[in-house]
């Protein structure tokens, strides 16, 4: 049985004994004009991300998209077909962040329905200058920053794959429409306020609706796990402003959580509080770990810390996520005043003198 976090009131039974099961949910109404409608990531441990569709002045408004896939594309049309609607009443889309799982179909719905695209703008910057750019030099340049990290350079090429692997990323729609915190979305019928959280990317995007108070997440606050929080991307303190994004939202005044993955609960500031913990946690293992190994790098010390699995059976983008969270951590410790990087190509951290009194 999957282990439900104190304090936490799930709402998406359903959601949940699908999830225990291993098997897709189903959709689900969840207002007269609301409906959760799943679409698989294939290959992904989170299986599935929910997409929200919102009924709007005689079509759809859908928060989310999911993973550019034909699996996936079908199951969304299959999704909205089983609603009475189609790909061509989808009017605007709203992605909570650039994240290939949330942002991947909104292309191919545009062109199937001219709909507009929604994004923060400090994710949209992501699309333009890494997503849009020329493949080889971005996976030159991720390679060269994992060896700044501390990896040797076969294990950064293993880690990164091929350039014909990245181009399918160079596929996401760049969006037509900026949000910014305060905004009200373009949803007729409906009040949803964008909620800037930073943290898991630069322009993560929440939204409250204020008619019934419902909280939709994104990967902000999600049900069991913790969403990566990465060093490396357009945040230069990511863990720090993830934590001041929790606190943002941890009092607000919603019914219902409606996160991007897993299943819908009630109990914000609970939940928000046990996320917290678990960095405050994160921070103490890896400070203990800098400790018995002075002047190790971010990539070394990743491979002391704890994880769901073995270290040696993490590879590919699992161990460059696992490192460049690692990464994060490590920057807090040293924002801090903690630890100490050694400075140069690839920096090494001891802990600093007064934390060992």
């Amino acid at each position: 049985m999957t282990a439900i976090p104190a304090g936490q009131d799930v709402t998406g039974t359903k959601q949940l004994d699908a999830w225990q099961q291993r098997l897709l949910p189903p959709v689900e109404q969840l207002a007269t004009d609301l409906w959760s409608i799943p679409v698989p990531i294939p290959q992904s441990p989170l299986r599935y991300v929910s997409s929200y569709a919102f009924a709007s002045g005689g079509g759809l408004v859908l928060l989310d998209t999911g993973w550019n896939a034909d699996e996936s594309w079908e199951t969304l049309v299959a999704g909205l077909q089983s609603i009475g609607a189609s790909t061509a009443d989808v009017r605007g889309v709203l992605v909570s962040h650039v994240h290939f799982d949330h942002s991947g179909l909104a292309g191919r719905l545009r062109e199937a329905s001219g709909a507009w695209i929604a994004m923060h703008p400090a994710d949209i910057s992501v699309i333009e200058n890494h997503f849009h750019g020329d493949p080889e030099v971005i996976v030159a340049q991720e390679v060269a920053f994992l060896c700044q990290l501390g990896a040797l350079a076969e294990e950064a090429v293993e880690s990164v794959g091929s350039v014909d692997a990245y181009r399918k990323f160079t596929e996401i729609a760049l969006p037509d429409r900026p949000l910014v915190d305060g905004d009200i979305a373009d949803v007729p019928g409906w009040r949803l306020r964008a909620v800037h959280t930073p943290g898991h990317t630069a322009g993560h995007l929440c939204f409250v609706d204020e008619g019934a108070q419902r909280f939709l997440s994104g990967d902000h606050i999600l049900p069991r796990i913790t969403p990566n929080i990465s060093a490396g991307g357009h945040a230069e303190q990511p863990l720090a402003d993830y934590l001041k994004s929790l606190a943002k939202v941890r009092d607000l005044d919603v019914t219902e959580i409606l996160p991007a993955h897993e299943w819908r609960f009630r109990g914000l500031a609970e939940r928000v509080d046990g996320i917290a913990a678990h960095h405050e946690r994160r921070l103490a293992e890896l400070l203990a770990a800098i400790a018995e190994h002075p002047g190790a790098s971010s990539w070394e010390l990743a491979g002391y810390l704890t994880w769901s699995r073995s270290w040696d059976q993490y590879n590919g983008r699992m161990r460059i996520s696992a490192v460049t969270e690692t990464a994060a951590h490590v920057k807090e410790l040293v924002r801090r005043g903690v630890a100490v990087s050694s400075g140069g190509d690839v920096p090494g951290y001891t802990v600093a003198e007064h934390a060992l009194d």
